[in-house]
Protein backbone atom coordinates (compact mmCIF):
# COMPACT_ATOMS: atom_id res chain seq x y z
CA UNK A 1 0.00 0.00 0.00
CA UNK A 2 1.22 3.49 -0.91
CA UNK A 3 2.18 5.77 1.98
CA UNK A 4 0.94 9.28 1.23
CA UNK A 5 2.13 12.29 3.22
CA UNK A 6 -0.31 15.20 3.19
CA UNK A 7 0.37 18.46 4.96
CA UNK A 8 -2.87 20.35 5.64
CA UNK A 9 -2.80 24.04 6.52
CA UNK A 10 -6.32 24.84 7.71
CA UNK A 11 -5.73 28.52 8.54
CA UNK A 12 -8.54 28.25 11.10
CA UNK A 13 -11.02 27.22 8.41
CA UNK A 14 -13.62 24.54 9.11
CA UNK A 15 -13.14 21.72 6.61
CA UNK A 16 -13.26 17.95 6.25
CA UNK A 17 -11.05 15.75 8.43
CA UNK A 18 -7.49 14.77 7.67
CA UNK A 19 -8.72 11.20 7.10
CA UNK A 20 -11.19 12.40 4.46
CA UNK A 21 -8.51 14.36 2.61
CA UNK A 22 -6.20 11.31 2.84
CA UNK A 23 -8.90 9.08 1.34
CA UNK A 24 -9.69 11.49 -1.50
CA UNK A 25 -6.02 12.00 -2.44
CA UNK A 26 -5.40 8.24 -2.28
CA UNK A 27 -8.39 7.66 -4.56
CA UNK A 28 -7.00 10.16 -7.10
CA UNK A 29 -3.52 8.66 -6.98
CA UNK A 30 -4.63 5.03 -7.19
CA UNK A 31 -6.93 5.74 -10.12
CA UNK A 32 -4.36 7.74 -12.09
CA UNK A 33 -1.50 5.30 -12.52
CA UNK A 34 -1.97 5.04 -16.28
CA UNK A 35 -1.18 8.74 -16.81
CA UNK A 36 1.63 9.53 -14.44
CA UNK A 37 4.47 7.81 -12.70
CA UNK A 38 3.44 8.22 -9.09
CA UNK A 39 6.28 8.17 -6.57
CA UNK A 40 6.32 5.37 -3.98
CA UNK A 41 5.84 7.84 -1.12
CA UNK A 42 4.05 10.84 -2.61
CA UNK A 43 3.86 14.05 -0.63
CA UNK A 44 1.70 17.12 -1.13
CA UNK A 45 0.21 20.01 0.75
CA UNK A 46 -3.35 21.24 0.93
CA UNK A 47 -3.90 24.81 2.00
CA UNK A 48 -7.37 26.06 2.88
CA UNK A 49 -7.92 29.76 2.23
CA UNK A 50 -10.52 32.50 2.43
CA UNK A 51 -12.24 33.96 -0.60
CA UNK A 52 -10.03 37.05 -0.39
CA UNK A 53 -6.82 35.02 -0.36
CA UNK A 54 -8.03 32.85 -3.25
CA UNK A 55 -8.91 35.97 -5.27
CA UNK A 56 -5.39 37.27 -4.68
CA UNK A 57 -3.79 33.95 -5.73
CA UNK A 58 -6.07 33.61 -8.75
CA UNK A 59 -5.07 37.11 -9.92
CA UNK A 60 -1.38 36.51 -9.24
CA UNK A 61 -1.14 33.14 -11.00
CA UNK A 62 -3.97 33.14 -13.54
CA UNK A 63 -4.73 36.82 -14.12
CA UNK A 64 -8.35 36.35 -13.02
CA UNK A 65 -9.89 38.84 -10.61
CA UNK A 66 -12.25 36.57 -8.70
CA UNK A 67 -12.01 33.67 -6.31
CA UNK A 68 -12.13 30.08 -7.53
CA UNK A 69 -12.65 26.69 -5.93
CA UNK A 70 -9.20 25.10 -6.33
CA UNK A 71 -5.74 25.96 -7.62
CA UNK A 72 -2.92 23.46 -8.04
CA UNK A 73 0.79 24.10 -8.14
CA UNK A 74 2.60 20.98 -9.36
CA UNK A 75 6.29 20.36 -8.90
CA UNK A 76 8.19 19.69 -12.16
CA UNK A 77 7.84 16.01 -13.10
CA UNK A 78 11.55 15.12 -12.82
CA UNK A 79 11.63 16.58 -9.31
CA UNK A 80 8.40 14.72 -8.49
CA UNK A 81 10.06 11.45 -9.48
CA UNK A 82 13.23 12.24 -7.55
CA UNK A 83 11.66 13.53 -4.32
CA UNK A 84 8.08 12.26 -4.23
CA UNK A 85 6.87 15.84 -3.76
CA UNK A 86 3.84 16.37 -6.01
CA UNK A 87 3.06 20.01 -5.21
CA UNK A 88 0.47 22.17 -3.50
CA UNK A 89 -3.31 22.34 -3.70
CA UNK A 90 -5.13 25.47 -2.52
CA UNK A 91 -8.86 25.14 -1.83
CA UNK A 92 -11.26 27.98 -1.03
CA UNK A 93 -13.74 26.71 1.56
CA UNK A 94 -16.24 29.50 0.89
CA UNK A 95 -16.37 28.72 -2.83
CA UNK A 96 -16.70 24.98 -2.19
CA UNK A 97 -19.64 25.64 0.15
CA UNK A 98 -21.26 28.13 -2.21
CA UNK A 99 -20.94 25.82 -5.22
CA UNK A 100 -22.21 22.80 -3.27
CA UNK A 101 -25.32 24.79 -2.29
CA UNK A 102 -25.83 26.07 -5.85
CA UNK A 103 -25.49 22.53 -7.20
CA UNK A 104 -27.68 21.03 -4.45
CA UNK A 105 -25.06 18.49 -3.39
CA UNK A 106 -23.55 17.63 -0.02
CA UNK A 107 -20.52 19.74 0.90
CA UNK A 108 -18.45 16.57 1.42
CA UNK A 109 -19.12 15.47 -2.16
CA UNK A 110 -17.87 18.77 -3.53
CA UNK A 111 -14.84 18.75 -1.20
CA UNK A 112 -14.02 15.26 -2.51
CA UNK A 113 -14.38 16.43 -6.11
CA UNK A 114 -12.18 19.51 -5.63
CA UNK A 115 -9.51 17.48 -3.80
CA UNK A 116 -9.44 14.83 -6.54
CA UNK A 117 -9.50 17.54 -9.23
CA UNK A 118 -6.57 19.35 -7.61
CA UNK A 119 -4.61 16.14 -7.18
CA UNK A 120 -5.09 15.25 -10.84
CA UNK A 121 -3.67 18.64 -11.80
CA UNK A 122 -0.58 17.82 -9.72
CA UNK A 123 -0.20 14.68 -11.83
CA UNK A 124 -0.27 16.62 -15.09
CA UNK A 125 -3.92 16.37 -16.09
CA UNK A 126 -5.60 19.50 -17.38
CA UNK A 127 -8.84 20.63 -18.99
CA UNK A 128 -7.75 23.43 -21.28
CA UNK A 129 -8.29 21.47 -24.49
CA UNK A 130 -11.61 19.67 -24.94
CA UNK A 131 -10.00 16.24 -25.45
CA UNK A 132 -7.94 16.65 -22.25
CA UNK A 133 -11.01 17.86 -20.36
CA UNK A 134 -12.90 14.73 -21.42
CA UNK A 135 -10.07 12.52 -20.14
CA UNK A 136 -9.82 14.37 -16.83
CA UNK A 137 -13.59 14.51 -16.24
CA UNK A 138 -14.00 10.82 -17.08
CA UNK A 139 -11.33 9.97 -14.54
CA UNK A 140 -12.90 12.24 -11.90
CA UNK A 141 -16.32 10.67 -12.45
CA UNK A 142 -14.89 7.15 -12.06
CA UNK A 143 -12.90 8.05 -8.96
CA UNK A 144 -15.87 9.77 -7.35
CA UNK A 145 -18.10 6.79 -8.22
CA UNK A 146 -15.64 4.55 -6.34
CA UNK A 147 -16.48 6.70 -3.31
CA UNK A 148 -20.25 6.41 -3.98
CA UNK A 149 -20.39 10.06 -5.08
CA UNK A 150 -22.59 10.85 -8.10
CA UNK A 151 -21.28 12.35 -11.32
CA UNK A 152 -20.64 16.05 -10.56
CA UNK A 153 -21.04 17.01 -14.22
CA UNK A 154 -24.69 15.97 -14.45
CA UNK A 155 -27.16 18.71 -13.64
Amino acid sequence: MMKICIHIDRNGIDAPSDAQFQNWVATALQGSHTHADIPNSPELSIQLVTSEEMSRLNMQYRGKSQDTNVLSFPVESALQAQTGLLGDIVICAAVVSREAAEQAKPDAHHWAHMTIHGTLHLLGYDHIEEADATIMETLEVAQLASLAIPNPYHA
